[in-house]
């Protein structure tokens, strides 16, 4: 069986009971309608990012809008472990390709915070695009969940964040870094990641997560890009997931 075409659908807008009908319109159902050339009594899958997916029925098409009937209504439950990635925020291109293998792999937030070697100003608020970027990956792979999006101030907003983790990590380019990380570190709870921006990090902030109870770790001998960091520690922690089914 060929696999359904996926949709964003609003979670404020997502019916409460098999058999009701939702009018489905915006960008996600034209490019239902005009892209993929969907026509009724054709089945899609819909989900909102935040758990909820459902098969639907199409039922009438109106111009660029649709009548869809909900099928079936599927609401998941986060899972109770998973990593966010505390990432040192720099000028890039590459923050896409983040974005996408965070969904992929299932990542439970990403955060931006501002490090000393940090280039640019880092936004207020995430952005509505990296939010698209994440839904555009959700489509494809099937993940009904979008990773938490964060902008953190400097190394002390990193700090309190961390409070709320069961265990929390620094990826340190050091001799004082001996432990690999590994999917062992990530079979429980809530995990925290802090990968420096590009330059890496400097010894006084390293040195304050150190204090407050970060444990140091090393992803190996080559010297990585932030991007590559974060989707080998997303790797890791894709492992343990399926190891602990």
């Amino acid at each position: 069986m060929a696999r359904l075409n996926s949709f964003y659908f609003p979670a404020e807008d997502w019916p409460s009971l098999v058999g009701d009908t939702v009018l489905f319109k915006g960008n996600e159902a034209r490019h239902m309608l005009t892209v993929l050339r969907t026509e009724t009594g054709q089945t899609v899958r819909l989900f909102d990012g935040e758990g909820c997916e459902g098969l639907f029925l199409v039922k009438e098409i109106d111009n660029k809008r649709a009548l869809l009937e909900a099928l079936q209504i599927n609401e998941l439950q986060r899972p109770e472990t998973g990593v966010t990635l505390a990432i040192g925020w720099g000028k890039s291109k590459r923050r896409n390709y983040l974005f996408e293998k965070a969904v992929e792999l299932r990542a439970s937030g990403i955060a931006f915070w501002d490090a000393r070697r940090s280039q640019g100003k880092i936004p207020d608020q995430p952005k509505d695009t990296w939010r698209e970027k994440c839904l555009q990956a959700a489509k494809q792979c099937g993940n009904p969940y979008i990773p938490e999006l964060i902008t953190l101030g400097d190394i002390s907003e990193l700090v309190a964040f961390a409070q709320s983790f069961d265990h929390c990590y620094i990826a340190w380019e050091s001799e004082k870094a001996t432990t690999p990380l590994a999917p062992v570190h990530m079979r429980s709870g809530k995990c925290l990641v802090v990968i420096g921006p590009e330059g890496g990090m400097e010894d006084k902030e390293a040195g304050l997560l150190l204090d407050t109870g970060f444990e140091p770790v090393t992803l190996g001998d080559s010297i990585l890009r932030w991007e590559t960091a974060a989707a080998y520690c997303l790797s890791l922690s894709w492992f343990a997931r399926q190891e602990s089914k």
